[in-house]
């Protein structure tokens, strides 16, 4: 079913490239257009014709688009909307990907006229690659995709914009973006900060140890691994512009460390294994939600008969 005649998105990574597959696989515009201010980005795009039309500039993007999605840095909003504003449609709604809010609707908002809808978003899906290639149409499904409406925001423009998530296979809930900054500092942004700490701590002793550390990695390192793999743009990003809700989560995380450090110290087995019996019933709960799977593996590796591209579609999130 079509809900869009026209979309545009801005910047042609893993989420709009993701989003590019699942509008047209689903039917859910007649259009898609696109730009990123990387050169080579779009050189890509166009070459394995990932939308219908791209473009050099973000302002001819969205030239006739009724729906316009910021998939850019949450840095870079500020400056592209600025630059889109005298060229948005009348009526026309304006979105974006990123993981923080009160950013975002700060940099964005001002700019944003008075007959253009806005309604912030972030998806919850994701890999650890990025660029054009990255995306397939499966990434947002029985995802999370969360809305943080503006307080004067028209009731109508939001539906439609949730048809369209949810046409891409999202589950879609609304809240405050206090709210949001906050949970996703749990969820999101605090465990990739801890990720990039250990790796960084694993590569200063594989220097020491001449490359044990890779050699011999197992799951847990790997993961970690994984998870700091992302894109660092986004992630200076994210910590810059949600940094009192980071650091008030990291504040809590180095007191439940301390914490684990001083049973260990005083050999309070007990301690640990209530601690991590309880902390172990969270993992099952996410599996129960339908959010990870409790397949060998996580269900990374791949069986045989299978492809990369099918693994890293179990590997989202």
């Amino acid at each position: 079913m079509t809900i869009y005649r026209r979309v545009a998105l801005i910047g042609l990574g893993l989420i709009a490239s993701s989003m590019a597959h699942a509008i047209r696989a689903n039917g859910l515009a007649d259009s898609v257009v696109g730009q990123d201010s990387d050169p080579e980005a779009r050189r890509i795009a166009t070459e394995i014709g990932l939308v219908d039309e791209v473009f050099d500039t973000a302002a001819a993007a969205v030239e006739g688009a009724d729906l316009v999605v910021l998939a850019v840095p949450v840095g870079a909003m500020g400056a592209v909307a600025a630059e889109i504003a005298p060229h948005l449609s009348p009526d026309a709604t304006l979105t974006d990907t990123g993981s923080v809010k009160q950013a975002v609707i700060a940099a964005v908002g001002p700019h944003v006229p008075e007959n253009v809808h806005f309604i912030p978003g972030h998806p919850l899906a994701g890999t650890e690659h990025s660029g054009p290639r990255a995306g397939f149409a499966t990434l947002f499904e029985n995802r999370w995709w969360l809305l943080t409406p503006m307080p004067e925001g028209e009731t109508a423009a939001t539906a439609r914009l949730r048809a369209l998530l949810e046409g891409m296979g999202a589950n879609v809930d609304e809240m405050d973006a206090h709210r949001h900054d906050l949970v996703l500092a749990v969820v999101s942004h605090t465990p990739h900060l801890i990720a990039y700490t250990m790796v960084g701590v694993a590569d200063h002793l594989r220097r020491v140890t001449h490359d044990e550390v890779i050699k011999y990695s197992a799951s847990g390192f790997r993961d970690f691994t994984r998870i700091a793999a992302s894109d660092p743009t986004m992630w200076r990003d994210v910590f810059l512009t949600n940094r009192e809700a980071t650091l008030d989560i990291l504040g809590r995380f180095t007191e439940e460390l301390f914490m684990l450090q001083r049973a260990i110290r005083m050999g309070d087995g007990d301690l640990l294994f209530d601690y991590f019996t309880r902390t172990r019933a969270i993992r099952r709960s996410i599996i129960d939600a339908g959010q990870d799977t409790a397949a060998p593996d996580f269900g990374r590796s791949v069986p045989k008969g299978t492809t990369p591209a099918a693994d890293e579609k179990k590997d989202r999130g």
